[in-house]
């Protein structure tokens, strides 16, 4: 497995003005990693081609020696961001496949709702949006199909994060081209133990995330960075490694089932960016080549 890393773990660098994408690739490069994703294309300000820019960002990576592993976006079959249907979003995602042709990428990412607004994010609010959610997920993979690029949802977002209902809308999207992301720390979210959750998707997974969460149970605020799981857990991002979450054991099940793709770091902690990269890297490398030793 390589590992790779995706531009929102430079949030804070690109947010504050200290890195542009194309300083993200060059960073990139020069940390190690073997490749990279983008969570979304941000246009500079006055540029209003995302194509034009998609074509500069996959001559940079080339210059740079990285592989484009994976192009992420969001998306709401049953709140469509720019109004309309799922038929509507559906168009949109075309032309995200599209701009994903451009880069190169054989894999693209997308949501598929973050459920009714006002709900509960229980079981029943699922079922309810799954007919809606599956049909605009395969209609989107017909489509990349034709430009050899594989679709895939991730467990994101509360709705759609715990292993059961993951592997419930895969089931029902049931097409050859659809695969699953599977986040390794998202599963918290749902209170639900990763390896078990790994272990359980595993099959399907046509790439990975690798992210790590501190838990604190508990009642009290711990304040600023912390956020709720779904039943009221408390969590933050953290460091690979620095966390709870059994990294190398579910790269152990990944490996299990003959997963060969990129492990790719989506850190979303606190701590300085290319210092937490930094540590992360090298503590993935570690972990993925024990895991390789004992399997």
């Amino acid at each position: 497995m390589k590992i790779s890393v995706s531009s929102y773990s430079y949030h804070r660098y690109l947010s504050e003005g200290r890195l542009d994408i194309f300083g993200v690739i060059r960073t990139t490069a020069e940390l190690g990693f073997d490749g990279i994703e983008f969570s979304g294309l941000r246009l500079p300000e006055g540029e209003t081609d995302t194509t034009a820019l998609a074509a500069s960002v996959r001559d940079a990576c080339d210059q740079s020696g990285l592989q484009i592993v994976s192009y992420t976006i969001p998306a709401d079959f049953v709140n469509p961001p720019q109004g309309g249907d799922w038929q509507d979003e559906v168009e949109r995602l075309k032309r995200e496949v599209d701009i994903a042709a451009v880069l190169g990428v054989s894999r693209m990412r997308h949501d598929a709702t973050r459920g009714i607004e006002g709900g509960d994010k229980d079981l029943s609010e699922f079922l309810e949006v799954l007919p809606v959610i599956s049909k605009g997920c395969r209609a989107v993979t017909e489509y990349a199909a034709d430009k050899g690029i594989r679709t895939m949802v991730e467990n994101h977002g509360f709705l759609i994060q715990d292993s059961d209902r993951c592997a419930v809308l895969y089931e029902e999207i049931n097409h050859p081209n659809f695969g699953w992301l599977v986040d390794i720390g998202n599963f918290l979210c749902a209170d639900e133990d990763p390896l078990r959750a790994v272990t359980r998707m595993a099959p399907h997974a046509i790439h990975t995330h690798t992210k790590d969460f501190h838990i604190k149970p508990g009642a009290d605020d711990p304040g600023d960075g912390w956020f709720r799981s779904r039943g009221g857990t408390w969590l933050r991002g953290s460091i690979i490694g620095h966390g709870n979450v059994d990294t190398a054991g579910c790269i152990k099940a990944l490996q299990a089932v003959g997963y060969e793709g990129f492990l790719s770091i989506e850190f979303e902690g606190m701590e300085d960016n290319l210092q937490a990269l930094k540590v992360g890297l090298d503590n993935l490398r570690r972990y993925r080549d024990h895991s390789a030793q004992s399997v």
